[in-house]
């Protein structure tokens, strides 16, 4: 009797728990469901609109429109990089090799024409000299046996085959210290310097042109050949700029176009002409067009990405006042008309800007409403403000 009287009150016990643990979780239930009915439903803020008074409307002077058709040149899009031209981009080799014995250059140190940029050393330099003076010396005495066995064969006092001799030798001889003062000229050594005693067993090689090293491939006491890129200077006093256009945009261009290009850690854009336009067409279907920059800057440097817009021949276009549209975290936006009084921020595609109108292409869904043609940089800041006028 005792043992079930125990299970009995266990029974109640765990019937009491579940109870109130059902009963607590209807009371949570029910407080969660009343307290989201009783919050108002409410979407998220609508950032890229502006709400103003009638007062504002006249006093920022708000203006309203629509884009009217305008004769603009057209626009190719396309992008490209900064390079330099062949003549400006000097790759610097030993002409005779030899160990490094001496440099200071360092990535982007300017360097002047005809400045020394390494000091290189080698036996086979002090032999060159060397063969340079006994060449000399021998081509003296040849010439005089040249001229005596002339006279002997002209008297027929002599054999003619000694006289051929005598040429040939003295023939030889003259064409192979050209060679060594070539060779001589080659690694800046004056053969005047040679013939006056002074023999060198180093050589100085020379920046060709004005500009900035871009690589630095040797270091003291490096064996060099003719074959090994030691330096590389780069002029960037004048850049081109290479524009990558498509295929179905090749009809388009012309030599002479105006262009403009856009660095991508720039706001403002910088103006080119088409220069040369490339006869092949890659296996992305893309032709290079060739652009000069019409004002240098030697502060840009070759690889620089740009986006660019290239004007072709001048057609009706939709158009808006160019202050109507705005720049505006890196993009291209026009105000529209909402409802009265209120104002949307819309992107908007941007084309060429000519005699104070620009080219744009508004959504098909919001060509109906209003634009802002007056008045749209005071909406701008608004919205930057949140909403409060300044």
């Amino acid at each position: 009797m005792e043992e079930k009287h125990r299970l009995d009150e266990k029974t109640k016990l765990i019937f009491m728990r579940t109870f109130w643990i059902t009963l607590i979780t209807f009371l949570l239930l029910g407080c969660a469901k009343k307290q989201a009915a009783d919050m108002p439903n409410e979407g998220p803020p609508d950032a890229a609109q502006v709400k103003i008074t009638e007062q504002q409307f006249k006093r920022l002077g708000i203006e309203l429109g629509k884009p009217t058709v305008r004769i603009i040149s057209g626009v190719i899009k396309a992008n490209g990089m900064l390079d330099v031209p062949p003549q400006n981009l000097i790759s610097i080799s030993a002409p005779l090799g030899g160990f490094v014995k001496k440099t200071e250059l360092l990535q982007g140190m300017r360097v002047k024409r005809g400045q020394t940029i390494v000091e290189l050393e080698h036996p086979d330099y002090i032999q060159l000299q060397e063969d340079y003076l006994m060449t000399k010396n021998q081509l003296e005495y040849l010439e005089l046996e040249f001229k005596r066995q002339e006279e002997l064969a002209n008297e027929k006092v002599s054999a003619a085959k000694d006289f051929q001799m005598a040429k040939s030798n003295y023939q030889s001889s003259k064409t192979k210290l050209s060679g060594l003062k070539a060779k001589l000229n080659l690694i800046n050594i004056r053969p005047s310097d040679i013939e006056s005693g002074e023999i060198k067993s180093t050589i100085s090689i020379v920046s060709p042109i004005s500009g900035f090293v871009s690589q630095v491939n040797v270091n003291i006491g490096m064996y060099v050949s003719p074959s090994t890129l030691m330096f590389r200077i780069v002029d960037t006093d004048h850049l081109d700029a290479e524009v990558q256009v498509f295929e179905k945009d090749l009809p388009k261009l012309k030599i002479g176009q105006r262009v403009f290009l856009q660095l991508a850690n720039e706001n403002a854009e910088r103006e080119a002409d088409v220069y040369l336009i490339g006869k092949e067409i890659t296996p992305e279907r893309i032709v290079r067009v060739h652009c000069h920059l019409k004002k240098e800057d030697p502060h840009l440097i070759p690889g620089l990405f740009f986006s660019a817009r290239i004007e072709t021949e001048k057609s009706n276009v939709d158009a808006l006042p160019a202050d109507a549209v705005l720049l505006f975290e890196g993009k291209h936006f026009v105000f529209l008309e909402k409802q009265p009084l209120v104002f949307e921020l819309v992107e908007v595609e941007k084309g060429i800007t000519e005699n104070g109108f620009t080219q744009v292409t508004i959504p098909a869904t919001e060509q109906s409403k209003q634009v802002v043609v007056g008045g749209a940089y005071f909406l701008l800041g608004i919205l930057k403000n949140g909403g409060d006028e300044q």
